[in-house]
């Protein structure tokens, strides 16, 4: 009797508890949302919150330990040293070049799929443009080394034309990236591109311009937000990559290699490095903010 009675007791807590919840749908969803945004906090913004604050640290010249001591002489030297000004000038333009690429190269795809190719085909063709995406990245990134080596698909393709490849490099770094982030380009446009009502383009005509001015004045506009929303992802991705450019970019460094060669040798101007792909791209995210870009994501 004690058990039922225990039970019963138990089973009229969570009944009202749960009435409760069910009459505060703010508290509710406080609730559900407690645990990821303590995950972001703790995890992520605190990561980047320590990765910011070593990098005021310094390092032991002679033991190559790391000494909490407070200094900015890190980012004197990430500033005033050639070589680290020309590698981050070089990633941000590798950034912004990839990510260029990607949308001249999308919107073709993107218009067919969405405006020409028949309803029946448009969900294939959106599968097979996301079918990259769930191959390895390094099983690409290898295949593209294959591609741009010397005597590869790249020479053999060109060689009618008294041409050969660009082999490794910055070129063959930008191309391998373009590759690897352009389906997150396509998509987004695709997408501004089907909810584009076919009024506007009726209209448009009936007012007498022709596809080319169609274009400039009524679809470009429209889909402008959703190519600044594929940029965030396309540059992003480019600025932090390291990867790629050890693969087929023969000599060239990237931020991203250079933070993977001071971790060892000097933590605090690796964690130095590592901001200024953050800070770069909080920038950037709030430039495209302005054209409503984000509300595309």
């Amino acid at each position: 009797m004690a058990t039922d009675a225990h039970t019963a007791a138990g089973r009229g807590t969570v009944r009202r508890l749960a009435g409760s919840l069910h009459r505060r749908p703010r508290l509710r969803l406080a609730l559900l949302l407690s645990a990821p945004m303590l995950w972001l906090a703790v995890l992520y913004l605190g990561s980047l919150a320590v990765l910011f604050a070593s990098a005021f640290w310094t390092t032991n010249s002679f033991t190559s330990q790391v000494e909490r001591v407070w200094t900015t002489d890190n980012f004197h030297e990430l500033f005033t040293t050639p070589v680290f000004r020309e590698v981050v000038l070089r990633s941000v333009g590798v950034a912004l070049a990839v990510t260029a690429l990607c949308a001249v190269l999308a919107f073709p795809v993107a218009f067919y799929t969405a405006r020409v190719a028949s309803p029946r085909w448009r969900p294939l063709l959106v599968v097979a443009i996301l079918t990259p995406l769930w191959a390895s990245y390094l099983v690409k990134v290898y295949a593209w080394r294959l591609i741009l080596s010397q005597g590869g698909l790249a020479d053999w393709l060109l060689a009618p034309f008294g041409l050969s490849g660009p082999g490794f490099g910055l070129p063959a770094t930008v191309l391998t990236l373009t590759y690897l982030w352009l389906p997150y380009m396509i998509l987004p446009i695709h997408t501004a591109l089907a909810q584009l009502p076919a009024s506007l383009l009726d209209a448009s005509a009936d007012l007498g311009a022709r596809a080319g001015r169609t274009l400039r004045s009524v679809v470009l506009p429209m889909v402008l937000p959703s190519v600044a929303a594929g940029s965030v992802f396309t540059f992003s991705l480019s600025l932090g990559d390291y990867i790629t450019v050890q693969i087929v970019g023969g000599k060239t460094q990237l931020i991203g290699n250079l933070v993977y060669s001071n971790i060892e040798l000097n933590l605090p101007m690796a964690a130095a490095l590592g901001t200024v792909p953050v800070v770069v791209i909080v920038l950037y995210l709030l430039a495209v903010r302005r054209t409503g870009a984000l509300n595309s994501l």
